[in-house]
């Protein structure tokens, strides 16, 4: 009798995979670009300023002459992480099945894959600015944990954006908060669905009493703590 495991479409079906190094390894990259390659996550409720922050600090790290570009949750909702309503063009059941909404489920998918592209970032050297609401400490130690396997410890730096409800949904730059009290929208987070803090982020920012600038600039500070970017030079 023939065993499963020689069957020729098993062996297609399975293909065996694996990681190919590269000729460039990630302390070259870092050497000649003068800096880490890291993850920034910022965490925090919509509207409490993350996606700001993240645009600021890369303006700074950009001034500097840094690698880095933020990563941000609308903008990788529009193509890597789309709703099932963004892939009709691939069929119905493509878009079933591949397109990510906001269960718990779907959330803890769209931070699975962020997490796993912003790794390659870290590899390649640059610095992943991360700004997603990622509202369960659940995924966000998974991000960590892929990130700092695939890479090193310390890759990880999470950033939680801190402000109150009332300050978030009174920006309420989108309307969401509106849509949800309203009940046009489910599973919004903050106010049907749960927010979990972080219980030891790296940096805690009080978004509502500082200005984003200032912000992003104790965030840069941090980076030249942890020695993922030099100092800048003293006056001669």
């Amino acid at each position: 009798m023939k065993s499963e495991s020689s069957s020729p479409g098993d062996r297609e079906s399975a293909p065996q995979v694996v990681w190919h190094p590269q000729l460039v390894d990630r302390a070259r990259r870092e050497a000649a670009q003068g800096h880490r390659g890291a993850v920034v996550w910022f965490t925090g409720l919509s509207g409490c300023g993350k996606s700001t922050i993240a645009h600021q600090l890369d303006a700074l790290l950009h001034e500097r002459g840094h690698r880095s570009y933020v990563l941000d949750g609308d903008n990788i909702r529009h193509g890597l992480n789309a709703g099932p309503d963004r892939l009709g063009a691939w069929g119905e059941a493509y878009a079933r099945r591949f397109g990510l909404g906001f269960s718990p489920e779907d959330r803890r998918e769209n931070i699975r894959r962020i997490a796993a592209v912003a790794s390659l970032f870290a590899d390649a050297g640059v610095i992943a600015l991360v700004a997603f609401v990622s509202p369960y400490r659940e995924d966000r130690m998974a991000a960590k944990q892929a990130i700092e396997q695939a890479g090193r410890a310390g890759d990880f730096i999470e950033v939680f954006v801190d402000a109150p409800l009332e300050v978030c949904e009174a920006r309420d730059p989108k309307g969401l908060y509106r849509k949800a009290r309203l009940g046009e929208i489910r599973g919004f987070t903050g106010i049907d669905a749960p927010y979990e803090p972080p219980q030891n982020p790296d940096v805690h920012l009080l978004s509502h009493k500082r200005t984003p600038e200032a912000l992003a600039a104790e965030v840069l500070a941090h980076l030249e703590t942890r020695g993922v970017i030099p100092s800048p030079p003293g006056p001669a």
